[in-house]
């Protein structure tokens, strides 16, 4: 767990090494680009979808992306090796594609479309993780995985407590035994 690099004290080696002071790392699946990675089909298509992120804003108010300072090359080479999925394997000793999964609080929250891809490619089913409820996940993964990937499942299961289901349904929530006395 890398956990304790989120906050860290940098330059601690005199002038040479920058001035003392707190930083930090922010985990990748918080970040623009793992969202551009999960989503891009093949190496070229990441390196136009990377050319469109907006770094900035110049004086005339107009979006400065990192196409124009011709940077989307370079940061597609930096995820070349990042954009494979990776083959592991579960406790019950079958194959697993886990690629990718940027947070579905900031971007759509599924693993990467080359995964699934390579997984219905590869196999009889594939089954694939849409996290964060009905109301984001599934949402997210119909509206925005499966329509960039042009593809659509063909059954899906929804996880749901029975009390989870009363509370959203408006059942009132009858009271305990300590409630009533």
């Amino acid at each position: 767990n890398d956990r304790a690099l989120r906050h860290v004290v940098v330059g601690m080696g005199g002038k040479v090494n920058g001035i003392p002071r707190e930083d930090g790392f922010m985990i990748t699946v918080a970040s623009e680009v793992m969202a551009i990675l999960c989503l891009a089909n093949d190496l070229e298509d990441l390196k136009n979808r990377l050319g469109e992120i907006i770094i900035g804003y110049n004086r005339s108010g107009e979006p400065v992306k990192a196409s124009d300072l011709k940077a989307q090359g370079a940061m597609a080479a930096l995820l070349k090796d990042a954009i494979k999925p990776n083959l592991v394997q579960t406790l019950e000793y079958t194959p697993c594609f886990i690629h990718g999964g940027p947070f579905a609080n900031i971007a759509h929250g599924c693993n990467s479309v080359q995964a699934t891809k390579l997984a219905m490619k590869l196999s009889d089913y594939t089954i694939t993780e849409a996290g964060f409820g009905a109301d984001l996940g599934a949402e997210k993964f119909m509206d925005i995985k499966c329509r960039m990937a042009g593809i659509s499942p063909d059954a899906v299961v929804i996880v749901a407590t029975v009390r989870a289901l009363k509370y959203n349904g408006g059942v009132k929530k009858e009271p305990t035994l300590k409630e009533e006395k």
